[in-house]
């Protein structure tokens, strides 16, 4: 299974890699979301306003959402699920590995977005650091349920519609443990009970994808 996840892990970095959608495309969507959620909280709040770590979460799941189309996107191309059914892979290690490869790709652009998050946003600078780990454990939970949800809805013709209307639902706790947790980290206050939940998240994620996504992929 380890096996399975590291060759298809390194095979979706590579075709980024060398299709450069993620720093041509999915970036600079990013940095504009985050500019125009800057100009929505106003000059007046930058600095001040509980609401930056929240506008952070909701550009992250918007970008989170374009890559979860573009990941599973390269397995729709005809003769693609053909080709690896006839390979005889293991489900689980295919769900790990797209998993590691969107996590990477969440963990590559959250550096671009985090540092717009102190330029724009005007987040503390000792704050935001102390929200690091929280941030990394909520995207690698985001990732895990976005590849499991990507696989229910992919091959489908209303795909890139219907994959947010069945994420969104799943973000929601990890967007809500999130922002807890980068805003506890600003302004002080407890971050072990939303680590939990984002901790617990990310373990049933990956949990359910390893048990499922041989079946998803069938149906």
């Amino acid at each position: 299974m380890i096996r399975v996840a590291l060759l298809v892990a390194g095979k979706d970095l590579r075709i980024e890699r060398r299709s450069r959608v993620l720093l041509w495309q999915v970036v600079p969507f990013g940095v504009m979301a985050l500019l125009l959620s800057g100009l929505a909280l106003g000059p007046s709040q930058a600095g001040h306003s509980s609401a930056a770590p929240g506008l952070f979460y909701l550009v992250i799941v918007l970008v989170a959402l374009l890559m979860i189309n573009r990941s599973h996107a390269i397995e729709a191309t005809s003769g693609t699920r053909a080709s690896v059914a006839t390979l005889g892979l293991d489900p689980a290690g295919v769900f790990l590995g797209k998993a590691v490869a969107l996590a990477i790709e969440l963990w590559l652009t959250w550096i671009v977005l985090l540092a717009g998050s102190v330029v724009v946003l005007h987040t503390a600078l000792h704050g935001t650091l102390e929200a690091v780990p929280s941030i990394l454990v909520t995207l690698g939970a985001i990732a895990g349920a976005g590849t499991l949800y990507g696989a229910l809805t992919s091959g489908g013709n209303a795909a890139a519609t219907l994959l947010p209307v069945l994420c969104l639902p799943a973000f929601a706790p990890l967007l809500i443990a999130g922002e807890r947790s980068f805003n506890s980290a600003l302004h002080g206050g407890a971050l072990l009970q939303w680590w939990v939940i984002s901790v617990v998240a990310l373990a049933v994620y990956l949990a359910l994808g390893i048990l499922l996504y041989g079946v998803l992929e069938e149906s």
